[in-house]
């Protein structure tokens, strides 16, 4: 799954390719990705181009001199930058054909992604952009402010660190590498934390997010790039997925378990409860 390391690579690969080329024709083959009128956004994007792509939390902001088109990759979401000409693939659902003859096609394989047409002026009237939280890679992000919002949660700190609404753009690889660095118990209770334990999670979370970005992200099995950049964080991951081998700090065995259903990996000793 894409979090905010990934989406960002996506951004600032796009960027590269797709900026001010007019847009001639915009189709949808699976009308529940996109949640307008296909006409409405169709209207809305052809004849403009997209100056810009932005991102907050794990939505990609597309925009035009009066729009944004938000896009949600959820699980398995990715672009494709190919020729207008080139066989439409089972997974493509979403196609944007530019003047110049190439086109790019959103792939989802799980149909899990989301596309949502906005007025700039109106962004942060949609509910998926408000209720965003403070990003990993943001200044805004203290050590107060998470006492404050995990103190009103008696739920593992695991759980609390996904939560979009309080830090935006972590997911499940990203949240155990944090607590890891932050030699914190991914099963201890958000009320329990201390103001040092959220000033540790503020600056594992900074330092793995902004190095995971430089590095392209995190290449796994459930997402891969589509645009020819391959992430190389993987290789810096000390624990996640790492069930059963050595911590690379203490020499104990990292465990996996699963809290609030999700697979979180550990290490008993650097993260005592």
């Amino acid at each position: 799954m894409p979090e905010i390391a990934e989406v960002e690579t996506v951004r600032n690969t796009l960027k590269k390719r797709i900026l001010h080329k007019k847009i001639v024709d915009f189709k949808v083959y699976y009308k529940p990705i996109l949640m307008d009128d296909e006409s409405t956004v169709k209207s809305s994007l052809v004849g403009k181009e997209f100056i810009d792509i932005k991102r907050i939390g794990k939505w990609l902001l597309f925009e035009t001199d009066t729009h944004y088109l938000l896009s949600h990759l959820r699980m398995e979401g990715k672009f494709f930058l190919k020729d207008k000409n080139d066989i439409l693939e089972k997974h493509e659902h979403v196609e944007f054909i530019f003047a110049d003859g190439s086109v790019m096609r959103y792939h989802d394989t799980r149909k899990f992604g989301r596309m949502k047409l906005v007025l700039k002026e109106k962004l942060y009237e949609f509910e998926g952009i408000k209720k965003q939280g403070i990003e990993p890679i943001d200044n805004h992000l203290t050590k107060e402010y998470l006492y404050a919002s995990f103190h009103q949660h008696n739920l593992p700190i695991k759980t609390l660190l996904l939560d979009q609404t309080i830090i935006s753009g972590l997911g499940n690889i990203y949240a155990n590498e944090v607590l890891f660095d932050a030699q914190i118990s991914p099963q201890k209770l958000g009320i329990n934390l201390t103001l040092k334990d959220c000033d540790k999670i503020c600056h594992s979370a900074n330092k793995i997010i902004e190095e995971a970005i430089s590095m392209g992200g995190t290449t796994i099995r459930s997402y891969t790039s589509s645009l020819g950049v391959t992430g190389m964080f993987q290789q810096c991951l000390k624990v996640h997925k790492r069930e059963g081998k050595e911590c690379f700090v203490c020499n104990s065995l990292i465990k996996m378990e699963r809290i609030g259903g999700r697979s979180t990996y550990f290490c008993p000793k650097c993260q005592k409860y």
